[in-house]
Protein backbone atom coordinates (compact mmCIF):
# COMPACT_ATOMS: atom_id res chain seq x y z
CA UNK A 1 0.00 0.00 0.00
CA UNK A 2 1.02 3.57 -1.05
CA UNK A 3 0.44 6.16 1.55
CA UNK A 4 0.29 10.01 1.28
CA UNK A 5 -0.08 11.58 4.35
CA UNK A 6 -0.22 15.60 5.14
CA UNK A 7 1.20 17.49 7.67
CA UNK A 8 3.25 20.90 8.33
CA UNK A 9 5.49 19.36 10.90
CA UNK A 10 5.51 16.09 12.44
CA UNK A 11 7.75 15.89 15.84
CA UNK A 12 7.44 14.05 19.20
CA UNK A 13 6.95 17.59 21.40
CA UNK A 14 3.43 17.76 20.41
CA UNK A 15 0.74 16.09 21.03
CA UNK A 16 -1.31 15.31 17.24
CA UNK A 17 2.30 15.73 15.59
CA UNK A 18 3.46 12.89 18.06
CA UNK A 19 0.46 10.67 17.38
CA UNK A 20 1.25 10.86 13.95
CA UNK A 21 4.70 10.16 14.18
CA UNK A 22 4.02 7.11 16.37
CA UNK A 23 1.56 6.21 13.71
CA UNK A 24 3.69 6.39 10.89
CA UNK A 25 6.60 4.06 12.67
CA UNK A 26 3.94 1.49 12.95
CA UNK A 27 2.47 1.77 9.81
CA UNK A 28 5.96 1.07 8.11
CA UNK A 29 7.75 -0.98 10.29
CA UNK A 30 4.89 -3.53 11.25
CA UNK A 31 2.72 -3.56 8.24
CA UNK A 32 4.81 -2.69 5.89
CA UNK A 33 2.96 0.51 4.25
CA UNK A 34 5.11 2.59 2.17
CA UNK A 35 4.35 6.06 3.28
CA UNK A 36 5.31 9.42 1.12
CA UNK A 37 5.19 12.78 3.60
CA UNK A 38 4.35 15.99 3.03
CA UNK A 39 5.80 18.03 5.35
CA UNK A 40 7.72 21.17 5.79
CA UNK A 41 9.31 20.60 9.30
CA UNK A 42 10.40 16.50 10.34
CA UNK A 43 12.13 15.73 13.56
CA UNK A 44 12.25 12.96 16.08
CA UNK A 45 11.26 10.57 13.35
CA UNK A 46 13.18 7.85 11.01
CA UNK A 47 12.63 8.99 7.75
CA UNK A 48 14.58 8.30 4.77
CA UNK A 49 15.26 11.32 2.42
CA UNK A 50 16.67 9.41 -0.66
CA UNK A 51 14.38 8.91 -3.61
CA UNK A 52 14.57 5.57 -3.28
CA UNK A 53 16.26 4.04 -0.48
CA UNK A 54 16.94 0.24 -0.09
CA UNK A 55 13.98 -1.72 1.64
CA UNK A 56 13.77 -4.32 3.82
CA UNK A 57 11.58 -7.47 3.63
CA UNK A 58 8.08 -6.48 5.18
CA UNK A 59 9.35 -3.15 6.00
CA UNK A 60 8.18 0.12 4.63
CA UNK A 61 9.78 3.39 3.60
CA UNK A 62 8.90 6.65 4.46
CA UNK A 63 9.80 9.51 1.87
CA UNK A 64 9.81 13.41 3.09
CA UNK A 65 8.42 14.65 0.63
CA UNK A 66 9.63 18.66 1.45
CA UNK A 67 7.08 21.07 1.26
CA UNK A 68 7.94 24.53 1.06
CA UNK A 69 7.85 27.32 3.95
CA UNK A 70 7.31 31.22 4.48
CA UNK A 71 8.17 33.12 7.72
CA UNK A 72 5.50 35.47 8.84
CA UNK A 73 2.35 35.54 11.27
CA UNK A 74 0.94 31.99 11.64
CA UNK A 75 -2.19 32.86 9.60
CA UNK A 76 0.23 33.25 6.58
CA UNK A 77 2.20 30.27 7.21
CA UNK A 78 -0.77 28.28 7.46
CA UNK A 79 -2.65 29.78 4.02
CA UNK A 80 1.40 29.30 2.52
CA UNK A 81 1.36 25.68 3.48
CA UNK A 82 -1.75 24.90 2.45
CA UNK A 83 -1.85 25.99 -1.14
CA UNK A 84 2.25 24.53 -1.38
CA UNK A 85 1.49 20.72 -0.01
CA UNK A 86 -1.34 21.15 -2.84
CA UNK A 87 0.70 22.00 -5.06
CA UNK A 88 3.42 19.69 -4.46
CA UNK A 89 1.45 16.70 -4.54
CA UNK A 90 0.61 18.42 -8.05
CA UNK A 91 3.80 18.36 -9.35
CA UNK A 92 4.56 14.99 -8.44
CA UNK A 93 1.05 13.49 -9.82
CA UNK A 94 1.48 15.62 -13.36
CA UNK A 95 5.89 14.61 -13.61
CA UNK A 96 6.18 11.68 -11.51
CA UNK A 97 2.91 9.91 -12.33
CA UNK A 98 2.77 9.33 -8.58
CA UNK A 99 -0.76 8.58 -7.26
CA UNK A 100 -1.19 7.31 -3.94
CA UNK A 101 -3.77 4.49 -2.65
CA UNK A 102 -4.90 7.42 0.24
CA UNK A 103 -4.37 10.61 1.42
CA UNK A 104 -4.75 10.76 5.00
CA UNK A 105 -4.66 14.45 6.96
CA UNK A 106 -4.76 14.69 10.69
CA UNK A 107 -6.78 17.93 10.56
CA UNK A 108 -7.32 20.70 8.20
CA UNK A 109 -4.47 20.70 5.79
CA UNK A 110 -6.42 19.90 2.54
CA UNK A 111 -9.93 20.17 0.69
CA UNK A 112 -9.27 16.50 -1.33
CA UNK A 113 -7.87 14.05 1.93
CA UNK A 114 -9.42 10.55 1.48
CA UNK A 115 -9.60 10.57 5.28
CA UNK A 116 -9.13 13.30 8.03
CA UNK A 117 -8.85 12.39 11.88
CA UNK A 118 -10.08 15.25 13.28
CA UNK A 119 -8.22 16.11 16.54
CA UNK A 120 -10.45 19.63 17.32
CA UNK A 121 -13.17 21.21 16.00
CA UNK A 122 -12.77 25.23 15.80
CA UNK A 123 -16.22 26.17 15.25
CA UNK A 124 -16.81 25.09 18.94
CA UNK A 125 -13.44 25.88 20.01
CA UNK A 126 -14.57 29.45 18.79
CA UNK A 127 -17.68 29.59 20.73
CA UNK A 128 -15.48 29.16 23.51
CA UNK A 129 -12.47 31.76 23.14
CA UNK A 130 -15.02 34.10 20.88
CA UNK A 131 -15.13 36.82 24.30
CA UNK A 132 -11.97 36.69 24.68
CA UNK A 133 -11.47 38.09 20.91
CA UNK A 134 -13.63 41.22 21.08
CA UNK A 135 -11.22 44.16 21.08
CA UNK A 136 -13.36 46.20 23.78
CA UNK A 137 -12.16 43.85 26.10
CA UNK A 138 -8.21 43.90 24.94
CA UNK A 139 -5.88 46.53 25.11
CA UNK A 140 -4.82 48.66 22.09
CA UNK A 141 -1.76 47.10 22.34
CA UNK A 142 -3.16 43.82 21.72
CA UNK A 143 -5.22 44.19 19.29
CA UNK A 144 -2.81 43.29 16.20
CA UNK A 145 -2.62 39.77 17.68
CA UNK A 146 -6.70 39.80 18.75
CA UNK A 147 -7.42 40.45 15.08
CA UNK A 148 -5.23 37.93 13.70
CA UNK A 149 -6.07 35.47 16.25
CA UNK A 150 -9.66 36.17 14.59
CA UNK A 151 -8.54 35.74 11.00
CA UNK A 152 -7.41 32.64 11.55
CA UNK A 153 -9.77 30.99 13.29
CA UNK A 154 -12.30 32.25 10.83
CA UNK A 155 -10.23 30.86 7.95
CA UNK A 156 -10.28 27.53 9.97
CA UNK A 157 -14.18 27.57 10.19
CA UNK A 158 -14.65 28.24 6.51
CA UNK A 159 -12.08 25.78 5.71
CA UNK A 160 -13.89 23.48 8.01
CA UNK A 161 -17.62 23.89 6.53
CA UNK A 162 -16.55 22.96 3.38
CA UNK A 163 -14.21 19.94 4.02
CA UNK A 164 -15.77 18.37 7.47
CA UNK A 165 -19.19 18.42 5.56
CA UNK A 166 -18.53 16.79 1.92
CA UNK A 167 -19.38 13.20 2.81
CA UNK A 168 -16.51 11.83 0.27
CA UNK A 169 -13.85 12.30 3.14
CA UNK A 170 -13.86 10.01 5.87
CA UNK A 171 -13.79 11.19 9.44
CA UNK A 172 -12.57 9.60 12.67
CA UNK A 173 -12.22 11.96 16.03
CA UNK A 174 -10.20 11.42 18.68
CA UNK A 175 -13.06 11.41 21.16
CA UNK A 176 -16.74 10.83 21.61
CA UNK A 177 -16.82 14.78 22.47
CA UNK A 178 -15.53 15.96 18.85
CA UNK A 179 -17.49 13.24 17.28
CA UNK A 180 -20.29 15.01 18.95
CA UNK A 181 -18.70 18.42 17.52
CA UNK A 182 -18.59 17.58 13.65
CA UNK A 183 -22.46 15.91 14.08
CA UNK A 184 -24.18 19.48 15.82
CA UNK A 185 -21.85 21.83 13.08
CA UNK A 186 -21.44 19.33 9.89
CA UNK A 187 -24.10 16.90 10.38
CA UNK A 188 -21.51 14.12 10.57
CA UNK A 189 -23.39 10.98 11.58
CA UNK A 190 -20.76 8.64 9.93
CA UNK A 191 -17.52 9.81 12.06
CA UNK A 192 -15.40 6.85 13.65
CA UNK A 193 -14.18 7.44 17.13
CA UNK A 194 -10.45 6.05 17.29
CA UNK A 195 -8.75 7.05 20.66
CA UNK A 196 -5.16 7.90 20.55
CA UNK A 197 -3.14 4.69 21.76
CA UNK A 198 -0.86 4.00 24.52
CA UNK A 199 2.18 2.21 24.69
CA UNK A 200 2.21 -0.15 28.08
CA UNK A 201 5.70 -0.59 27.25
CA UNK A 202 6.31 2.56 28.89
CA UNK A 203 3.18 3.64 30.36
CA UNK A 204 2.24 0.74 32.89
CA UNK A 205 1.78 0.26 36.66
CA UNK A 206 4.53 -1.08 37.45
CA UNK A 207 7.00 2.12 35.92
CA UNK A 208 4.95 4.52 37.51
CA UNK A 209 5.71 3.24 40.95
CA UNK A 210 9.32 2.69 39.69
CA UNK A 211 9.70 6.32 39.18
CA UNK A 212 6.99 7.46 42.36
CA UNK A 213 8.77 8.41 44.75
CA UNK A 214 11.87 9.93 42.96
CA UNK A 215 9.27 12.06 41.17
CA UNK A 216 7.40 13.03 44.53
CA UNK A 217 10.23 13.87 46.22
CA UNK A 218 11.63 16.28 43.39
CA UNK A 219 8.67 18.42 43.37
CA UNK A 220 8.44 17.98 47.28
CA UNK A 221 5.03 16.45 47.07
CA UNK A 222 4.15 14.42 50.20
CA UNK A 223 3.76 10.61 50.05
CA UNK A 224 0.25 10.41 50.52
CA UNK A 225 -0.78 13.78 48.83
CA UNK A 226 -3.52 13.43 46.59
CA UNK A 227 -2.34 15.32 42.88
CA UNK A 228 -3.99 15.25 39.70
CA UNK A 229 -1.70 16.08 36.74
CA UNK A 230 -2.62 17.46 33.60
CA UNK A 231 -1.16 17.23 30.55
CA UNK A 232 -1.86 19.28 27.44
CA UNK A 233 -1.99 22.92 25.75
CA UNK A 234 -4.62 25.34 25.26
CA UNK A 235 -7.19 23.59 27.52
CA UNK A 236 -10.59 24.90 26.26
CA UNK A 237 -9.84 23.10 23.19
CA UNK A 238 -10.80 19.98 24.97
CA UNK A 239 -13.69 21.58 27.48
CA UNK A 240 -11.94 22.21 30.26
CA UNK A 241 -13.14 24.63 32.48
CA UNK A 242 -10.87 26.69 35.42
CA UNK A 243 -12.15 25.51 39.03
CA UNK A 244 -13.73 28.71 40.45
CA UNK A 245 -10.66 29.83 43.42
CA UNK A 246 -8.00 28.88 41.75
Amino acid sequence: MRLAVISPFVDKQHGTERVLAELLQQLTAEHGVDVDLYSQRVADLAVLLAESPPRSEGVGRILWRRVSSIPGPHLFQFSWWYFANRFARWRDKTFRGFVPDLLYSPGINAPDADAITVHIVFHAFYEQVRPQLRLRSNSPLHWPRTLHRTLYYRLIMMLERRIYGDRRIALSAVSTLVAKQLERFFGRTDVLVVRNAVDTRYFNRQARLARRDEARAALAIAPGEFVFLLIGTIGRKRGWTRPSGL
